[in-house]
C-alpha cells in the first residue's frame, strides 16, 4: 500500500510572503514621501565608495539614511557613519541577501519622519539578492568593469529586475588591464531590460558621479 505524496513548495510560499509585506513597505514608505535604495552588486564592485560620494553630493538636497547589510561585519556602517549619516548594521548570520523582515527591522531603527532618501547596501552577491523583493523604490546594481561586460549573459535576472546599471570603475577603461567594451554591455543588458537607466562612472575619481546624482534628485526627491 502507498501512501499520496505531499509536495509542499517551500520557496514559493516564502516568496509569495516576502512580496506582501515588501509591498507593505513600499505604501508605508510612499506615504512617508521616502525614496528606498535597494543596492546590489558582487563583492568589490564599490558599493560603499559610491555610496559615499553620492551622500556626498546630496548632502545638501535630502535628509539620508543607510541600511548596512552583512553575513558577519560592520566595517561599512562604521565608513557610513563617519559622514555623519545615521547608519543601521543588519548581520544576515549567513544569509546571503536581504529580504522584506529584514529590511522592516532596519527600517525599525531609523526616524522615519525625518528623511527624505534610504539606501539599503544589501549583502554582495549577483544571485540572492535579485530573487527577493526588498520594499524598496529603486533596485540598482552596481558593476565594475573589472568584472568584465559578459556578466548580463552569467546572472540575467539580475540585470532583469534593476532599474538603473552603475557601470562603475570607468577609470581602467583604456588601460591594459581590461577589455571591456561599454557598447556591447549596454546592449546585452537592453536586451534584457530595455528601459533600465545606465550611468558609467569612477567612485574613485568622481567622473560621471554628477550624472547619477542629478538624476536621482530630478526623479526620485
Amino acid at each position: 500500500m502507498t501512501t499520496e505524496l505531499k509536495i509542499i513548495k517551500v520557496k514559493e510560499n516564502i516568496l509569495a510572503d516576502n512580496e506582501t509585506l515588501a509591498g507593505e513597505l513600499r505604501n508605508r514608505l510612499r506615504k512617508n514621501n521616502i525614496c528606498m535604495i535597494n543596492l546590489m552588486s558582487s563583492p568589490g564592485a564599490g558599493k560603499t565608495t559610491f555610496l559615499l560620494r553620492t551622500i556626498e553630493g546630496l548632502r545638501d538636497k535630502a535628509r539620508m539614511a543607510v541600511i548596512e547589510a552583512d553575513i558577519d561585519s560592520t566595517v561599512d556602517a562604521e565608513t557610513i557613519s563617519r559622514t555623519g549619516t545615521k547608519a543601521v548594521q543588519l548581520q544576515t548570520g549567513g544569509f546571503c541577501h536581504l529580504d522584506a523582515a529584514m529590511v522592516e527591522e532596519g527600517l525599525k531603527n531609523l526616524d522615519l519622519d525625518n528623511l527624505d532618501l534610504i539606501f539599503i547596501e544589501n549583502v554582495g552577491n549577483l544571485v540572492c539578492p535579485a530573487e527577493f523583493d526588498t520594499g524598496a523604490t529603486l533596485n540598482v546594481m552596481i558593476l565594475s568593469v573589472p568584472e568584465g561586460d559578459d556578466k548580463p549573459l552569467k546572472y540575467p535576472l539580475m540585470f532583469s529586475t534593476c532599474d538603473v546599471l552603475i557601470v562603475n570603475k570607468t577609470d581602467y577603461l583604456g588601460t591594459p588591464f581590461t577589455d571591456f567594451d561599454l557598447a556591447v554591455l549596454e546592449k546585452r543588458v537592453r536586451n534584457l531590460n530595455q528601459d533600465i537607466n545606465i550611468f558609467a562612472l569612477s567612485s574613485k575619481t568622481g567622473e560621471g558621479i554628477g550624472n547619477w546624482i542629478s538624476w536621482l534628485a530630478t526623479n526620485n526627491l
